[in-house]
């Protein structure tokens, strides 16, 4: 017989003790057996996708963009240098094919662009445009009120303890993950093919096919 979802209780009057089933998200994947770190990794998930949808929807509604969009011209923002490629894919936790994606639409609009490397010449960094400082700093401005309204309910001592038990909490899981990739055997390397004997008469042939060479006469001196 399959357990039952785990009811989710919220703090609010007697009349409703939990979230509606529209609003429970990854936290209905919890049954009632389900160890304590599973059900709050689930509602980390519903938390975070709970945040991040009601952000996208005011973004798009607002101002016709992403939040990728938005988390992108963020990080340029905080860098007034600009930044590599490769940071930009490391902050956003994305692929390079993203962000070279994210890049060329946002120059195409005028609100990033491509300069020079003052630490390599041969590198570029990408940078915030007069444009995309201004655009981003009207989404940011409200983007500030989205969060302050949808953290109402908290107090300042609740969100201090919050913020610092998810920084602890992020600071153990980097330290697991370099563990976990210091264990992992190294990566096989590629086999080298081995010429068979098909091949090594084809390159034979081949050889013996080209034309040897020219040679220029010597002059006598």
């Amino acid at each position: 017989m399959a357990s039952s979802p785990v009811p989710v209780p919220v703090p609010g009057p007697s009349s409703a003790p939990m979230l509606a089933d529209d609003c429970i998200g990854h936290e209905a994947r919890a049954v009632a057996g389900d160890h304590i770190d599973l059900k709050i990794w689930l509602r980390l998930l519903a938390c975070s996708t709970q945040i991040e949808q009601q952000i996208s929807q005011r973004l798009r509604a607002r101002f016709a963009t992403t939040l990728p969009r938005f988390d992108y011209l963020a990080q340029l923002q905080r860098h007034p240098g600009g930044l590599r490629m490769n940071a930009l894919s490391r902050y956003l936790m994305v692929t390079g094919g993203n962000i070279t994606g994210l890049t060329d639409q946002l120059a195409k609009e005028g609100l990033v662009t491509r300069v020079d490397d003052p630490e390599d010449r041969r590198s570029w960094r990408v940078a915030l445009t007069p444009k995309g400082r201004s655009d981003f700093a009207a989404m940011a401005a409200e983007h500030e009120t989205w969060l302050t309204a949808m953290f109402a309910g908290l107090g300042a001592t609740d969100k201090e303890q919050l913020y610092d038990q998810l920084g602890r909490l992020r600071v153990q899981l980097a330290g697991r993950q370099a563990e976990h990739q210091a264990g992992l055997p190294a990566a096989p390397a590629p086999p080298q093919l081995k010429p068979t004997a098909s091949t090594g008469g084809r390159a034979r042939q081949a050889s013996a096919a080209r034309p040897a060479p020219s040679r220029k006469p010597k002059t006598a001196p």
